[in-house]
């Protein structure tokens, strides 16, 4: 591959109230608010200071570089396509926010809130 740095997508998924037209009845539904949008994920491993008596725990860092023209709000769900992976994420909080991009910590999508 040359090196050269693989570029994902992203789908930006919120879920919101939405009226059915015929019967005028509200309901919350997925819907896709962004797509196709140019990312990366930066994947780190992060090894707690507490150990127990079996092991140290491990877990993974994920944060998503993406421009900084887009809203993503909290709570949103982001699937991103990257390296031939498709992973569904949850944005876990605010975003840092600079010039050139924005960074999100991710966590894995389990449910709607």
């Amino acid at each position: 591959m040359n090196g050269a740095i693989r570029v994902g997508v992203a789908t930006i998924t919120e879920y919101q109230e939405v009226e059915d037209p015929r019967t005028h009845f509200t309901d919350y539904q997925e819907v896709v608010v962004l797509e196709n949008q140019p990312c990366k994920l930066s994947f780190e491993t992060v090894t707690t200071a507490i150990q127990t008596e079996i092991a140290a725990t491990i877990s993974q860092a994920v944060k998503l570089f993406i421009s900084p023209d887009v809203t993503i709000n909290p709570g949103s769900k982001i699937t991103v396509t990257q390296n031939g992976t498709t992973t569904e994420y949850a944005s876990s909080g605010v975003p840092a926010v600079y010039a050139t991009h924005q960074e999100i910590m991710l966590g894995l999508f389990e449910s709607w809130a």
